[in-house]
């Protein structure tokens, strides 16, 4: 790992901030900045790249659901 890697990473997601992850020791954790991806807060990533799939996934899932209940009025 070589000394110019960031230790923390903002998470955007449809240009809204989904959060952002710190490198631990075991990876990178998530903290929530917006109550849609609070599910996220506290879990461990092996990559940013992984936090930020998992957050593009609650993101999708939130606006199926949404979508759905639209049809469904």
């Amino acid at each position: 790992m070589s000394q110019d890697q960031s230790n923390a990473y903002i998470i955007e997601i449809h240009d809204r901030a989904a959060g952002i992850v710190t490198r631990d020791a075991r990876g990178f954790r998530f903290f929530s900045s917006e109550r849609l991806f609070d599910s996220l807060e506290g879990r461990q990533f092996r990559s940013a790249r992984e936090a930020e799939r998992a957050a593009r996934a609650v993101y999708s899932e939130r606006s199926r659901r949404a979508h759905s209940q639209l049809m469904a009025s």
